[in-house]
């Protein structure tokens, strides 16, 4: 009878013991979760006002957002995100895409491409990759100034030959022993262009026969 009574007591035991830590983990899991959403968040933010200074629009970017569906032929992204309409007195003047690199080095390269009404970039920013540290890493501007050279282009400059590295024949540097990455980015930020032109009524909230 003790031994049951013994069994009873340890099992219950165990069982609030799991409890506590059921709870305990959940509770950091969601604290966690919080924080890193908002590091997330001030991220995307800090990346935003890099492609669209203050000085250019009038609302809050980072709310102005817009559902991006996943796996688009030209975005590529893996799942579905968030875009960004930039506004100066109510009209869009530029708008903000998540586009994926699914060809880099070392796997995806995900990338926010600032894109303005007339079809020229803004800016490019990368914001995620595992590309090699010294070598690929070279796409990020926390290591280089190589997306600088996307600001300003668009679909017709360069011409479609031009989207590449130099050493295909495109007018972009690639980087000493890596071109791979590069290259990634390079048709990633074209594709998203092309997206912005077929998507430009709806992106930029234009009449449906506006230029």
């Amino acid at each position: 009878m003790k031994w049951g009574v013994s069994i009873a007591v340890n099992f219950a035991g165990l069982t609030v013991a799991a409890a506590i830590t059921s709870i305990a983990v959940s509770w950091v899991y969601c604290s966690t979760k919080a924080q890193i959403e908002y590091q997330v968040r001030r991220e995307q933010a800090n990346k935003i006002f890099e492609l669209f200074p203050e000085y250019e629009h009038d609302n809050r970017v980072i709310d102005d957002t817009f559902v991006v569906e996943s796996e688009t032929s030209l975005l590529r992204t893996r799942e579905a995100g968030e875009g960004y309409r930039v506004r100066k007195t109510g009209a869009v003047v530029g708008v903000i895409l998540p586009a994926t690199a699914r060809d880099g080095y070392s796997g995806d390269i995900r990338t926010l491409v600032g894109i303005r009404l007339d079809g020229s970039i803004s800016g490019v920013r990368v914001v995620s990759h595992h590309e090699t540290l010294g070598l690929g890493d070279l796409v990020d501007l926390r290591r280089s100034d190589w997306v600088r050279g996307f600001d300003n282009r668009s679909l017709t400059d360069p011409p479609p030959i031009g989207w590449n590295v130099k050493k295909n024949g495109g007018v972009f540097d690639q980087f000493t022993g890596a071109t791979i990455t590069p290259r990634a980015v390079i048709h990633a930020t074209r594709r998203a262009l092309e997206y912005a032109n077929l998507h430009k009524v709806s992106l930029f909230e234009l009449e449906s026969d506006s230029p």
